[in-house]
């Protein structure tokens, strides 16, 4: 389902049961809005699900905002994008019928950081979170009241990537926002593996 009034592309298939969850599915760079759906579907058969499409494009891949290289953002670019992503979702909300109570965030990587960003800068969009293979995307002056947010976080002890000591810098932020963080790790590197998908389905059923 597409609307074009709302300025993402994206992609909505609404709850084939009674829930009123909602995950919103953000990508890594390169991906699209459908690139999350058979792993949003695993995580919640019920759920209702939002792929989005981040408008940021390196070269030909779709990123959700700027980077000067490898591990360094555009933490400007960074700010714009998050309340421009935060604006899509409650445009979302009232256009399809979704509940703002039961919004939770998947994001692998780029839209983890994208999602975690958001938690900091629009504290009350997202109701929980899913951050699998996420990082430290900025330091806002003053940390939000997280108070009630639960986030999982899934992270590889060898990702090339994401190292292993900002994942846990970004854990300890959220935690001191008061949000209960539960961060996992593996002995993995960029990529997800079974048994962290199978911890992230855990998650979102706990959540009730």
């Amino acid at each position: 389902m597409q609307n074009e009034g709302l300025n993402f592309v994206h992609r909505l298939i609404q709850a084939p049961g009674q829930s009123r969850r909602t995950l919103v599915l953000l990508h890594g760079t390169g991906g699209d809005e459908s690139d999350l759906l058979p792993l949003g579907r695993a995580l919640d058969p019920e759920a209702a699900l939002l792929g989005v499409r981040g408008k940021v494009m390196e070269g030909p891949m779709p990123r959700f905002f700027r980077r000067l290289e490898e591990g360094v953002f555009d933490v400007e670019d960074l700010v714009f994008r998050t309340h421009e992503l935060a604006d899509f979702l409650r445009g979302a909300v009232a256009t399809y019928g979704l509940d703002a109570a039961n919004l939770v965030a998947v994001g692998y990587s780029n839209g983890a950081n994208i999602a975690a960003s958001m938690l900091l800068l629009e504290p009350d969009v997202l109701t929980h979170a899913v951050l699998l293979r996420s990082m430290v995307p900025l330091v806002p002056e003053q940390l939000p009241d997280l108070t009630g947010r639960r986030v999982f976080m899934a992270s590889g002890l060898h990702d090339p990537i994401l190292p292993a000591d900002n994942a846990q810098r970004l854990a300890d932020m959220l935690k001191q926002a008061g949000a209960d963080v539960d961060l996992q790790w593996s002995n993995a590197g960029h990529g997800l593996l079974e048994h962290e998908v199978e911890q992230a389905r855990a998650f979102v059923a706990s959540l009730g």
